[in-house]
């Protein structure tokens, strides 16, 4: 016996989702670890470039304003900050595949191109992160990291010009486009892409830190403290209305994992039958600063603790792995008893 035409593509497109997810995962938490070893003394945060880029930018064409017309961008952008100081910036493209070598080859080449769409500061000069992840069948997972240098970067703007990180983020509109240097005197024309130049250093980096804190809140599940982080066009009124019954959540839930309150949200879905709930917060106090608008607290604080949260993956009175990361937030799971549904089945 053997699959039919529409299995193996049911089958390869269950594959591709696996590749393409995993790879995302592993990719993220090399880098944080790598930059975090980098950068001892520095906190390091994983934004969403798509978010990030159209608090300045029009993405694509249903954005509003002059759209920069251009598929390729990195799926990522690292954070690497401490308060009072520029924020460093890296580009992060990921994939993932079930092959081998020569794919992952292919990939990175591919990624390349997708990280060089966004240039902080000088022409090529930005440093960025690109992966591919092997996933084979059967053998050992392979990640592979190729790190582009660059001196720039890094969002360095006078002590005038930093922005409260308190107030809301100005939506701006900065024309499409990578302004390559000039040529004999002559300014070629530019190529397509992002380009943060110094005169918006300290707005992308008011940028960078709100579009973080929207993470947060929306991963505890409270759209109301989203709401304030978010300009219209990054998604503000998907937060504002009320979401779909499939993918929203609510701030209702708090536990004590590992010693430490968390206020956040939980789920439950199955995996292979099992019965799994899953809980996602930040810890109580943190979460606090973020609820009141206190974002400038919350990074002074959660980069002081960075190094001091526990580093156990198991909760007794939980019952199940915890992963408390160096922000504050949490992911916890649990299996829960099976019901037994016998006497709630009605007359047939």
């Amino acid at each position: 016996m053997a699959l039919s035409a529409e299995g193996r593509d049911t089958a390869d497109y269950y594959k591709a989702l696996q590749s393409d997810e995993l790879g995302v995962g592993f990719a993220l938490a090399a880098a944080k670890h790598v930059l975090a070893r980098r950068y001892p003394d520095h906190s390091v945060s994983i934004v969403p470039a798509d978010a990030a880029l159209r608090a300045g930018f029009a993405v694509t064409g249903r954005d509003s304003g002059v759209s920069v017309g251009y598929r390729y961008r990195p799926q990522y952008l690292a954070e690497v900050w401490k308060p009072g100081r520029p924020s460093r910036v890296f580009p992060i493209a990921c994939k993932g595949n079930h092959s081998g070598a020569s794919a992952s080859h292919t990939q990175l080449a591919s990624a390349a191109v997708h990280a060089d769409a966004v240039h902080i500061g000088g022409w090529t000069d930005t440093p960025a992160l690109i992966f591919s992840t092997e996933l084979p069948v059967d053998g050992p997972m392979t990640v592979h990291l190729l790190h582009a240098p660059g001196n720039g970067g890094t969002l360095i703007h006078p002590a005038g010009e930093a922005r409260d990180l308190d107030k809301e983020l100005d939506q701006d509109n900065i024309f499409p486009g990578i302004q390559p240097p000039a040529v004999d005197g002559q300014a070629p024309d530019s190529v397509p892409g992002f380009h943060i130049e110094a005169d918006h250093f300290a707005w992308f980096q008011h940028a960078l830190a709100r579009t973080g804190a929207a993470g947060l809140t929306a991963f505890a599940g409270d759209a109301a403290a989203t709401v304030p982080y978010l300009t219209g066009r990054q998604g503000r009124k998907r937060y504002e209305g009320i979401s779909h019954a499939a993918i929203g959540s609510v701030q209702d839930a708090d536990h004590e994992l590992l010693g430490i309150p968390f206020v956040g949200t939980d789920h439950v879905l199955r995996l292979n039958r099992t019965r799994v709930e899953a809980f996602s917060g930040v810890a109580e106090d943190l979460f606090e600063h973020l609820v009141k608008g206190r974002l400038t607290h919350y990074r002074e604080e959660a980069h002081a603790r960075r190094a001091s949260w526990p580093t156990a993956t198991w909760d007794d009175d939980w019952d199940g792995p915890v992963s408390i990361h160096p922000d504050g937030s949490v992911l916890a799971l649990r299996v829960l008893p099976e019901r037994d549904c016998r006497r709630c089945s009605g007359p047939a």
